[in-house]
C-alpha cells in the first residue's frame, strides 16, 4: 500500500480543477438499471469507488465503458442477466445498496447483500427497506441478503422518513419513477446530489417535482429512456481544497467551484479569517491577514455544514487562536482522526459527539495513519502547515474519494509525493 509524504512548504498559489461529485456519480450509475437504453455520464470522477460500482453493475449484466480517460461513463442495461448483488462486491462500498430500488422497480425482483458497518458508524439501511415496503415490496432478510420481490410492480405511496437519509431518498426516488401512481417523499434529503439525480432521471423521462426541498413528488411512468448527463461538481472535494490555502496560506482558485454548493461551509471560513470570492471560473480562496480565528461547527444535513468536511475543518482549527467546538450530529465515531492530529501536536479533547480544539502556534510533522476517507485528507492538509515531514499511511482510503490529490496540490506549490510500498 502507498503512503503520502507531505512537507510544509509555505503559501500556495495557482488553480485546482474540481472533479465531478463521487456521491452524485455513485447514485447516477445505478439509474442505468431503470432503462434498457444507454445512459451517458460526463464529468465523472476517476476514483476507486467508481470502479467498484462499475464492477457491481457489470456483475448484473450491465455494460459500462470508461471513455476519455475515465471522465465519461457509457452505461447500458439492455442485457441484464443477474439480479443478485454479491457480498464480495457490496462489502467494499455502502453505495452498492443503491442498485436495490432500480432493479426492483424495473424487473420486480432483486437480491442484494447487506453492506454491513463501516469505520464511521453503522449507517443502517432500514430506511431504504421501509421505503420500498411502503411501495409494496415484499422483503425477506436471509443469510445476509435482502431478498426483494414486487411481482405486481411497485405502487405509489406517501413515505415519511423519520430521519433525513441521502441514500434512502435516492433509492426511493429511483424506484418511484417506475411505480404505478404517485409517490411523495417527505423529510427527503435536500443535498445537491439528490437534485442532480432528479435532473438526470427527468432527462430519462421521469416525472419529478420538488427536488432540493424536503418534499419530492414522483408520478410513475411506464418506462424510461436513455440520456446524457453531466455529474455535478464535487462539493466535498471543493471544500477540501478551499482549506488548503486557508491552512498553508496563499491564494488558490478552485475551477468549477460554486458558492451555492458550499455556502454554510464558506460562512465558517469567513468567520475564521479566510476570504472566499466568486470568479468567472469558480471560487477564489485566500487567507486574510492575521491568524486563523476559532469558530464553532455543528454538522447538519444540507444546506448545513457537511459532515464530510468536519475532519478537514478540524485540521484548520488546530491552528486557530482560541478554542473551537465541533459537534458531530450525523455519524458516530467520526473523530477518529483526532488522535492522529494530536500526534502532530494538536490539542483536541473528544467527548462523545463533541470535540474541543484549542489552537496551537504550529504543528509538527509525524507518521500518521488514515482511518477513513475524509480523515486521510485532513492529515494531508495538516501536513501542509506542519514543520518537517508528515507521512500518511493507509491512503487507499484517500483514493476512494480524491483523484490525483498529490498532483492537484503539487501544482499549486505543495511539497507532496506518493511513495509506493507498505503503508
Amino acid at each position: 500500500m502507498d503512503r503520502i509524504v507531505v512537507r510544509g512548504n509555505g503559501p500556495l498559489s495557482g488553480q485546482i480543477p474540481i472533479a465531478g461529485a463521487k456521491n452524485a456519480c455513485l447514485a447516477l450509475m445505478p439509474a442505468t438499471l431503470l432503462s434498457d437504453e444507454p445512459l451517458t455520464l460526463t464529468n465523472a470522477p476517476r476514483l476507486s469507488d467508481i470502479r467498484t460500482m462499475t464492477t457491481l453493475l457489470q456483475s448484473l449484466g450491465a455494460e459500462v465503458q470508461a471513455l476519455n480517460e475515465g471522465r465519461v461513463l457509457a452505461l447500458s442495461s439492455h442485457g441484464l442477466n443477474n439480479h443478485t448483488a454479491d457480498y464480495d462486491i457490496v462489502r467494499k462500498m455502502r453505495a452498492s445498496i443503491l442498485v436495490l430500488g432500480p432493479m426492483l422497480a424495473r424487473d420486480g425482483r432483486a437480491i442484494v447483500s447487506l453492506p454491513g458497518g463501516c469505520a464511521i458508524g453503522a449507517r443502517p439501511v432500514d430506511l431504504h427497506l421501509k421505503a420500498l415496503e411502503a411501495m409494496g415490496a415484499e422483503l425477506e432478510l436471509r443469510d445476509g441478503y435482502v431478498h426483494a420481490a414486487a411481482p405486481g410492480g411497485l405502487k405509489g405511496a406517501v413515505i415519511e422518513f423519520p430521519l433525513v437519509s441521502v441514500g434512502a431518498t435516492e433509492n426511493a426516488l429511483m424506484a418511484a419513477t417506475l411505480a404505478k401512481g404517485t409517490t411523495v417523499l417527505r423529510n427527503a434529503a435536500r443535498e445537491p446530489e439528490i437534485v442532480d439525480l432528479a435532473r438526470c432521471l427527468r432527462k430519462m423521462g421521469a416525472r419529478i417535482e420538488g427536488e432540493g426541498t424536503s418534499e419530492i413528488t414522483i408520478e410513475g411512468v411506464d418506462r424510461l429512456h436513455g440520456a446524457t448527463h453531466p455529474v455535478v461538481t464535487d462539493r466535498i472535494e471543493l471544500g477540501t481544497y478551499m482549506l488548503a490555502p486557508a491552512i498553508a496560506g496563499g491564494e488558490v482558485e478552485l475551477m468549477g467551484g460554486r458558492m451555492d454548493l458550499v455556502a454554510a461551509f464558506a460562512e465558517k471560513l469567513d468567520a475564521a479569517g479566510v476570504t472566499v470570492t466568486e470568479t468567472d471560473r469558480g471560487l477564489k480562496v485566500a487567507r486574510q491577514g492575521g491568524p486563523i480565528r476559532a469558530v464553532d461547527v455543528r454538522t447538519e444535513p444540507f444546506p448545513g455544514f457537511p459532515t464530510d468536511l468536519q475532519a478537514q475543518m478540524m485540521a484548520l482549527l488546530c491552528l486557530a487562536e482560541g478554542t473551537s467546538v465541533l459537534e458531530e450530529t450525523i455519524f458516530e465515531n467520526r473523530f477518529m482522526h483526532a488522535p492522529e492530529l494530536m500526534r502532530m501536536g494538536a490539542r483536541i479533547d473528544v467527548h462523545g459527539g463533541t470535540a474541543r480544539v484549542t489552537g496551537v502556534q504550529r504543528l509538527k510533522g509525524a507518521p500518521v495513519m488514515a482511518t477513513d476517507l475524509r480523515a486521510s485528507v485532513s492529515l494531508i492538509l495538516a501536513g501542509l502547515a506542519a514543520e518537517g515531514e508528515t507521512v500518511v499511511s493507509r491512503v487507499y482510503h484517500l483514493d476512494r474519494g480524491y483523484e490525483r490529490v498529490e498532483e492537484k496540490l503539487g501544482n499549486v506549490g505543495a511539497h507532496i509525493e506518493r511513495v509506493k510500498g507498505d503503508g
